[in-house]
């Protein structure tokens, strides 16, 4: 199908001599009222460049700009307004949609390209909290966008499975567990432990002098102290599966902290040949004053290591397990320091590869106000959100719906869609003060509206007659004249976005892009819904609506599994 945007651009740039193609096409908008067209070129920052005025150069396009596509153009004060022939256009979009089916919006700008994304990473013996859920939807979603635009994508779970926290949890357990109380309790014992740990330590400070002689021990290969820490692993790991089930979340490596215990030495040394690390009363650090931060810590006192030394070593390996031309790290926004400092000491190593690695920062949880701190036990466990959302779909669905089949798989779908929703709702910058009633609300513009709508494009087409997975309408039967009226148009206009709204999601790593587009393509296609009857008598009439619903069904199924929700046909 023609890209009418990239399209117009080109004609508009042939017309100005010295226009670039690419900054006309960033120029063009799409303007909020129909009267002002389907699109708008704003001339403004072209006066300089032109040498005339914005009016006179929207008048001389207006005069100028011809096309089969194009029906007519106004120019109104600096704007040059372009209405695009109706009937082509809903043809164009109808036939391509229809066509390309679950492929339509993909891409191959990834084509050859490897791009690695780290994302979830929760700690061992810790429960998966809501905070938690930040980084494993954000990354989730970012990890089908690539993929979706022809990308190999690999995600990496770095499991937070090393460190001193280890150390305290030895300690705490020898002081005041039992094997007996752990399988019982599993990983909600675990953190009690951990929880109780800093409560007594408190009290007696050479507490934390045992912690980190316990993970010196881990590290030096201590068999007593590894075996605790693999059951920690292992006990954690099953509870973090289950969570990963419920979201729909899977991932390539769960390559923690851990795996590069035996990788880091040379790491060191090379950064010892380079003289890039500096001696600091028994610590080992690299200096960054001159770049606006403070040093790096690579290893402490007692010879262990730090976060910056296992994830320097971690780039350098994945960089030459799966050559990637980006590396992409989704973690809250408090650890944007840590991040500049460490990719700064890639690039003063002299890996050119420096600048491909990025830090997708997100907001950071709080509740009602209070920050999360897994030592103080102030979490919101996800299992329970998970479930409470899935319990109160349950709740609807029976009020609603009685009768209806697998209800039980129907509750998972909207529950879970519901929670990851609301999360990707807005920009991940922001931060977000978690409420109960806000991450259980289904009204408005959420995940079960969305999914709501592509269970009733299932339904019209159920009711014409139909499987909803195929086609009720030849190919070659659609008169696009029929879809034509303001409602149709509508939905016509937000169909054609998707392919652009999916590659700026990509651009601007911002998955909430996809999920605004979701909501604008529901709200659009229930006022068709409402305001056009679909099943009529008049079989060309009936055959261009059902076309249209039939587009809408592919192209919601396709965004919400790029934002990592089902798409469940009965609701």
């Amino acid at each position: 199908m023609l890209n009418y945007k990239t399209h117009i651009a080109e004609k508009i740039a042939a017309l100005l001599t010295g226009a670039d193609e690419q900054e006309i096409f960033k120029l063009l908008e799409y303007p909020p009222n129909p009267e002002m067209g389907d699109l708008s070129l704003p001339c403004f920052r072209l006066s300089k460049a032109l040498k005339r005025p914005p009016q006179a150069i929207a008048d001389g396009l207006s005069q100028n700009l011809k096309d089969d596509i194009i029906d007519r153009t106004d120019s109104v004060s600096g704007y040059l307004n372009i209405f695009l022939s109706r009937g082509r256009f809903a043809e164009s979009v109808i036939t391509r949609i229809r066509n390309e089916g679950a492929k339509y919006g993909s891409q191959e700008i990834g084509k050859g390209k490897t791009v690695v994304i780290d994302y979830s990473s929760p700690n061992i013996a810790k429960p998966f909290h809501v905070a938690h859920l930040r980084s494993t939807v954000i990354g989730n979603a970012l990890y089908q966008i690539f993929s979706f635009l022809g990308y190999k994508c690999v995600g990496i779970n770095h499991l937070g499975d090393w460190g001193t926290q280890f150390g305290k949890l030895i300690v705490s357990y020898r002081l005041w567990g039992s094997a007996e109380e752990v399988q019982q309790g599993t990983i909600d014992e675990l953190l009690r432990l951990y929880v109780k740990f800093h409560e007594e330590a408190e009290k007696d400070p050479a507490l934390e002098d045992e912690a980190r002689a316990w993970f010196v021990k881990m590290e030096q290969g201590d068999e007593e102290a590894l075996a605790l820490w693999r059951w920690f692993v292992e006990i954690s790991m099953a509870e973090f599966q289950k969570i990963y089930r419920l979201l729909g979340v899977q991932f390539d490596s769960y390559a923690g902290e851990s795996f590069y215990n035996d990788k880091m030495e040379p790491v060191i040394q090379e950064l010892k040949q380079k003289n890039l690390l500096e001696e600091d009363e028994g610590a080992w650090l690299i200096r960054l004053d001159q770049y606006g931060m403070a040093p790096a810590l690579m290893l402490k006192k007692d010879g262990s290591s730090l976060y910056h030394t296992r994830d320097v070593t971690a780039a350098i390996y994945r960089k030459k397990t799966y050559h990637f031309d980006k590396a992409i790290y989704v973690t809250d926004y408090a650890q944007n320091l840590h991040f500049k400092q460490w990719f700064k000491v890639v690039d003063l190593m002299g890996y050119e590869w420096a600048g491909d690695l990025e830090h997708v920062a997100f907001g950071r949880v709080s509740i009602e106000g209070m920050s999360l701190s897994t030592r103080k036990g102030n979490v919101v466990k996800l299992e329970d959100l998970l479930y409470r959302a899935i319990n109160k779909t349950r709740e609807i669905i029976e009020a609603k719906n009685p009768n209806m089949e697998n209800k039980d798989e129907v509750a998972r779908q909207v529950g879970v869609g519901a929670v990851i929703f609301n999360d990707l709702s807005g920009n991940r910058i922001k931060d977000i003060d978690f409420s109960w009633e806000d991450a259980l609300n289904f009204e408005g513009e959420t995940g079960p509206y969305v999914q709501f709508t592509y269970a009733r494009t299932c339904s019209v087409i159920r009711k014409a007659g139909g499987d909803e997975r195929i086609s009720l309408v030849n190919h070659d039967d659609i008169d696009a004249s029929h879809l034509q009226n303001v409602e149709a148009v509508g939905v016509l206009k937000q169909l054609i976005l998707f392919t652009e709204r999916v590659e700026q999601a990509m651009q601007k790593l911002e998955p909430s892009i996809v999920t605004r587009y979701l909501i604008d393509l529901a709200q659009a296609f229930n006022r068709f819904y409402h305001g056009c009857h679909i099943l009529v008598d008049d079989p060309a009439l009936r055959s261009a609506r059902l076309a249209l619903v039939e587009c809408v069904q592919i192209t919601l199924q396709s965004g919400l599994r790029l934002i990592g929700l089902e798409a469940p046909e009965k609701i």
